[in-house]
């Protein structure tokens, strides 16, 4: 909001975006159903906008106001229920009337995905076209199930899908990702993308499984997978980061990256941090590889590598001190010291942060640059 006139309070000229009415409905100081109304209102009279769009960075999140907080503990609640707290009570209705029961559930949620976005609500409606992301594995397993298709030796209950590694599990997840992708062109909601993320993280054991040709459980190529997928869900999430902040739509300026980042950052950093080096070199080279993921999330605005690059860096000073001092009195002096080393560091850190990102952000391409 820029104010023409400071001269005159009774003929103020403000020019206002609908970006200032969400930021005010996500502050709630209006509801969002107010800030639609308003902006149809105003729109209406307003001269036409001539200027072109400016270019940003995704638009922030919506604010964990008490509102919010309900809408998503409700749908979080909805979500579990159709998919972690399966039961079999629920199951022995029969893959047919699962399958029914999916499909109605389905269509209902993306009704009601419908009713709020057109009214401006769009955080209870992408928990419900999140809901309906949801319901497609149950769904495909319900179908497969009922035409005979569904592979021999896995389990024949689907609560299993979260709690089982199986190679069974491939069709659904396939599945997930083409409807979640249709889906999220369809409503463009960043919340969306959560059922995504979570889908390539189980794709990622899934996928060690298959190549493991299901016999036995040899966790280090498991956790190189996890390493590789990690990887590339990162690379996805750069690149649906940089769309996101060059858009010109202000939809899709939207912050999609978000759930893939974080994601792909815990695939790829447990799968680092599981390789049990002998070698020092070895050791130090990971505490490098921490160390850049500290200045690449202070770079693009990311404190997901931040975090995960600082908690890196501790595990090896922990080592450090834990074989320079090994069965020494000084070992808890040099554990306590290295303790508040990284209390003063995140003090600096706090102090410094907008600087340090400022001066990294000159050495990474436009579209990820943080927002100022």
């Amino acid at each position: 909001m820029h104010i023409k006139d400071f001269t005159d309070t009774t003929n103020l000229v403000v020019e206002l975006r609908l970006q200032d009415l969400k930021e005010a409905a996500r502050d709630g100081l209006v509801t969002e159903a107010q800030a639609q109304s308003l902006w149809q209102r105003w729109s209406h009279s307003a001269p036409a906008h001539t200027q072109p769009p400016e270019r940003t960075g995704p638009t922030p999140g919506p604010a964990f106001g008490f509102v919010n907080v309900l809408y998503y503990f409700g749908g979080l609640v909805a979500i579990g229920a159709m998919s972690l707290f399966m039961t079999l009570g629920f199951q022995s209705l029969g893959a047919g009337a699962l399958l029914a029961i999916a499909l109605g559930y389905m269509v209902a949620c993306l009704k009601v995905a419908d009713h709020f976005k057109a009214r401006g609500l769009h955080v209870p409606a992408g928990l419900l076209a999140t809901l309906a992301v949801f319901l497609v594995p149950l769904a495909v397993w319900s179908a497969q199930s009922l035409a005979g298709l569904w592979p021999p030796g896995g389990s024949d209950v689907f609560a299993s899908y979260h709690t089982r590694i199986d190679w069974r599990w491939l069709t659904l997840e396939f599945a997930t990702l083409a409807a979640g992708v249709v889906m999220l062109w369809r409503y463009r909601l960043p919340f969306m993308v959560m059922p995504l993320a979570l889908t390539l993280w189980y794709m990622s054991m899934d996928v060690a499984n298959a190549l493991l040709n299901d016999h036995g459980w040899e966790w280090e190529f498991m956790r190189d997978v996890s390493l590789v997928f990690g990887i590339g869900t990162v690379a996805v999430a750069l690149w649906v980061d940089v769309r996101s902040r060059l858009s010109l739509t202000a939809e899709w300026r939207q912050d999609f990256a978000f759930w893939l980042y974080i994601f792909g950052t815990t695939m790829f950093w447990c799968g680092l941090s599981l390789h049990d080096s002998d070698s020092e070199l070895g050791k130090f080279i990971y505490a490098l590889i921490n160390l850049a993921l500290v200045l690449v999330g202070a770079a693009i605005g990311r404190r997901v590598f931040t975090v995960f690059g600082a908690l890196g860096v501790a595990l090896y000073l922990g080592h450090l001190s834990h074989e320079v001092f090994r069965d020494s009195l000084l070992f808890p002096l040099a554990l306590t010291l290295l303790g508040l080393g990284v209390v003063a560091l995140g003090v600096w850190w706090q102090r410094h942060e907008a600087a340090i990102a400022a001066r990294l952000a000159r050495y990474v391409p436009q579209g990820l640059q943080p927002r100022s």
